[in-house]
């Protein structure tokens, strides 16, 4: 299992859900998963029903790049 630093989490490139899908609650950021090439796959969970979403987003580039 990997270890994400929610301090050094930087914004994504694309947009990023917030809201449930399903009952509007607020969605809070449980991991996120070093995809393919620039992509990372980002799970939160539901802080009203808790429900579990992905989203799949373009990372930022990486610092130092």
């Amino acid at each position: 299992m990997t270890i994400i630093d929610l301090n050094s989490v930087r914004e994504a490139r694309s947009p990023v859900r917030s809201r449930c899908p399903d009952c509007s609650g607020r969605l809070t950021m449980l991991r996120i998963i070093p995809g393919r090439a620039t992509s990372e796959y980002w799970t939160m969970r539901c802080t009203r029903c808790g429900g579990i979403h992905l989203d799949i987003v373009k990372a930022a580039e990486p610092i130092g790049a």
